[in-house]
C-alpha cells in the first residue's frame, strides 16, 4: 500500500498566519491525510490539536527546538497536547558542520535529545538540509554524522535537499536504512539553495525511484520552502501528483 501523505504546514506560514483554522481546512479538503506542525501562528497548540483532530488529520510528528533544560516541559507540552510519539529537530546553523569537531558537537545534542526522547516514551528525528552532504577533511559530512548518532536518532530524510547537496538520494536512502522514518518530499532544479521549487511532480526529482528506496519509511510529508507560483495550488498539485502515481495516498483514497 503506498505510503499516506502530510503535509509540513511551515509551507503555508504566510497564509496560516493570516487564517490557520481556514488553512487546515484547505489542506484536510485537498486530501492530505496528517500534518507536520511548525508553530501555530494566531493560535494555541491546544486549539490547533481540536482542529487537526476534528479534520481527521493526523500529526505525524512536530519541528520543535533541541530539549535543552528551559525547552523540555515545552516540548512535553506540545507532544501531549498533539497526541503524537515524534519531534524533530528542523535545523542547525551550516557553520556547526564546517569541522570534524563541529560535526560532533552536534551529534552530542541529537543524541542526547533522543534520549531525552526515549525516556519519556517518545521518538526524536532530525531534519537535514543541504549542508549536511558537503565535504570535511575530504569526508563526506552525513557520513561523519552516521559514525557518531545513536542508533535511536531517527532522521526524517528531506530528499530534494540531499540531491541539492550534491549526494546521491537513492545511496543516502541506503545507507541509512531503517533510521529514515519520515520522508521530505520537495520539487525543483535542484541546482542550489535559493531556486525556486515547484509542485511535486514538476521537477527533477525522480519520485518513482526515490519513494521506493526509502523503505522505512512511515510517511511522505510535502514541504516547499518557496514556490514561484500559488504555494497552495503547489501544494494540491503535489497530492494530486503523489496520488495518480500511486506513489502515495491520503484522506480520501
Amino acid at each position: 500500500m503506498p505510503l499516506p501523505i502530510a503535509l509540513q504546514l511551515y509551507t503555508l506560514r504566510d497564509e496560516a498566519a493570516k487564517d490557520y483554522t481556514r488553512v487546515v481546512n484547505k489542506v484536510a479538503e485537498i486530501g492530505y491525510a496528517g500534518v507536520e506542525p511548525a508553530g501555530y501562528p494566531g493560535t494555541t497548540v491546544e486549539a490547533a490539536a481540536k482542529l487537526y483532530k476534528s479534520l481527521g488529520l493526523e500529526v505525524v510528528g512536530l519541528h520543535a527546538p533541541l530539549p535543552t533544560n528551559e525547552k523540555k516541559n515545552e516540548i512535553l507540552d506540545q507532544v501531549g497536547a498533539l497526541g503524537c510519539k515524534r519531534f524533530g529537530c528542523a535545523y542547525l546553523p551550516p557553520e556547526n558542520f564546517q569541522t570534524v569537531d563541529g560535526i560532533k558537537r552536534v551529534c552530542e545534542q541529537l543524541n542526547a535529545a533522543a534520549a531525552f526522547a526515549e525516556e519519556n516514551g517518545l521518538k526524536f528525528y532530525y531534519h537535514n538540509h543541504w549542508f549536511e552532504y558537503g565535504t570535511v577533511d575530504g569526508q563526506p559530512t552525513h557520513k561523519i554524522m552516521l559514525q557518531h548518532l545513536d542508533p535511536k536518532v531517527e532522521l526524517e530524510i528531506d530528499t530534494y535537499w540531499v540531491q541539492t547537496g550534491g549526494a546521491d538520494v537513492l545511496e543516502v536512502l541506503t545507507e541509512v536504512g531503517s533510521r529514515a522514518t519520515l520522508l521530505h518530499i520537495k520539487d525543483g532544479p535542484a541546482d542550489n539553495k535559493d531556486s525556486n521549487m515547484v509542485a511535486v511532480g514538476e521537477g527533477v526529482m525522480d519520485w518513482h525511484k526515490i519513494i521506493p528506496a526509502g523503505k522505512s519509511a512511515e510517511w511522505l510529508i510535502v514541504e516547499l520552502d518557496r514556490c514561484g507560483t500559488d504555494m497552495t495550488e503547489a501544494v494540491a498539485k503535489s497530492y494530486q501528483y503523489l496520488v495518480k502515481e500511486g506513489l502515495g495516498r491520503g484522506s480520501k483514497n
